[in-house]
């Protein structure tokens, strides 16, 4: 970006130069292809028991197989199950190998088919969580990920607000923000994250970010030629209203489906237009006021 532009909002070529890395490694992601993933939860495994994350309840929700419900401070990696009635004259995505099933009335014969996706921080390229921080408890790595410091943190949830995606969370026990650090301890030592390790689809993928997305690209032109032209990325995109995610994947439907977003943009993105209008305004006051007590002295 250009001196002078918004340095909130917009594509940004290297986040971790910005956050002042001068000498850093290609900035890391995660690429979950959600074609390939089979909901067995290894990864949500994988992550608790390595980053120490507390147990959620494991509650029978009564809405899906899901006994997690949705990303957390205690839920850093969340497999989204969903379940789908696809009618055989709609759309037809790829062969699922599940058979057809109809009423019992003989009507139009459909066919279920069950969309998995594991869910995770997105690690934006301007994430409002770390703008919004009074303490410096959030800060970018050298990867370009965001992390979350525990013994920083003061508890105030400005972040959990000021995330677009609702990933962020304070945790009960102890008032703490928390979040998908993408193993930050294992990056510093060049291994995997521990969910992508533990994947055993690779429906996970960890990598250099600009290979993440060109191997992304190829899997969609695959998956249209197979016959699903749903395949998608989303927050690939350094265009998009977050400058692109540091995580991102493959979705075989509407974002909306996956209970995703569908045009997310970073909520301080007018933050410094906002904090002009604040100035202005005091400055107002101030002039008023000294206006009424000049006003008063005649």
């Amino acid at each position: 970006m250009t001196d002078g532009a918004n340095r909130l909002y917009g594509p940004l070529d290297d986040v971790s130069r910005e956050a002042g890395y001068p000498e850093h490694p290609p900035r890391m992601g995660f690429f979950t292809d959600t074609s390939v993933c089979i909901g067995c939860k290894a990864c949500e495994v994988a992550c608790k028991e390595w980053n120490a994350v507390p147990e959620d309840g494991l509650n029978w929700l009564g809405s899906s197989y899901d006994n997690t419900g949705s990303l957390g401070a205690s839920t850093w990696r969340h497999v989204e199950f969903i379940e789908q009635v696809v009618p055989e004259a709609g759309p037809a995505p790829v062969d699922l190998g599940m058979p057809s099933v109809g009423p019992p009335d003989g009507g139009p014969k459909a066919e279920v088919r069950w969309l998995m996706a594991s869910d995770v921080c997105k690690h934006c390229t301007h994430a409002a969580c770390l703008d919004v921080c009074p303490t410096g408890a959030l800060f970018r790595t050298e990867f370009g990920t965001v992390v979350v410091q525990s013994d920083v943190c003061n508890g105030c949830g400005y972040c959990v607000s000021a995330c677009p995606y609702g990933v962020i969370d304070r945790r009960e026990s102890d008032g703490l923000a928390w979040k998908c650090t993408m193993c930050y301890d294992r990056q510093k030592a060049g291994s995997t994250p521990a969910c992508a390790q533990a994947c055993p689809t690779e429906s996970i993928q960890y990598g250099p970010l600009d290979e993440l997305r060109e191997r992304a690209q190829r899997r969609v032109e695959e998956l249209h030629a197979r016959g699903d032209p749903r395949a998608r990325l989303y927050g690939h995109d350094p265009n998009d209203g977050v400058g692109g995610d540091g995580a991102f994947f493959l979705l075989l439907d509407e974002p909306e489906v996956y209970r995703l977003p569908p045009d997310p943009v970073v909520t301080t993105r007018d933050l410094k237009q906002e904090w002009a209008y604040v100035a202005g305004a005091a400055l107002t006051l101030l002039t008023s006021v000294v206006g009424a007590f000049a006003g008063r002295r005649r």
